[in-house]
């Protein structure tokens, strides 16, 4: 319920998804750990901490310290976070499969690390986050799915559609500052 109102608040640009958003991390901690997906488990650690300088960027990231607004994400940040997600796979996957009972230690270590991507271009306000989520979600739902998660697969679905529908509105909101200037 918290990940919903998370995605909700965020399509809307609402900076108290960032507090909801910890709460649902909290939760998914517990749910990941007892699956004995050990990254996704990580990664709600990782949102604890991400949600708090998240919360802090949209109400005082923008311009003379105001509110955040979406933008795009700057060429060279979507090569480096590429880079960097693909690096995290790799180096997290193999972890998780030598040294772990991990269930999925690859795909569990892509969804990990991808969510990060999208988790960080998130606090920046980047659309492109959307679009990462997407992914990670089919992703999400495919690894609910094979561990007989079912209950948590069809949140990942939910959250993928609210993904598609949070990039749609995103792109309508980078929109409308330059159809005011072009206006004025």
């Amino acid at each position: 319920m918290f990940g919903f109102v998370y995605v909700l608040l965020a399509i809307r640009e609402n900076a108290w998804c960032w507090p909801i958003g910890i709460a649902n991390a909290a939760l998914f901690l517990v749910v990941y750990g007892h699956a004995r997906l050990y990254g996704a488990a990580a990664l709600q650690v990782v949102y604890l901490v991400v949600s708090f300088y998240g919360w802090y960027e949209w109400l005082h990231g923008g311009e003379a310290h105001g509110r955040l607004r979406v933008s795009r994400t700057p060429g060279r940040w979507a090569v480096a976070l590429a880079a960097a997600g693909l690096a995290a796979t790799l180096v997290f996957g193999l972890f998780l499969k030598y040294r772990t009972d991990a269930a999925l230690p690859f795909p569990d270590a892509a969804t990990t690390a991808f969510s990060l991507v999208a988790q960080w271009m998130a606090t920046r306000k980047w659309l492109g986050n959307w679009l990462v989520w997407i992914v990670v979600d089919v992703g999400y739902v495919a690894i609910c799915l094979s561990q007989r998660l079912y209950p948590m697969s069809a949140l990942y679905a939910l959250f993928l559609v609210l993904a598609v529908f949070g990039h749609r509105e995103w792109r309508a909101s980078l929109a409308q500052p330059a159809a005011a200037e072009a206006a004025a």
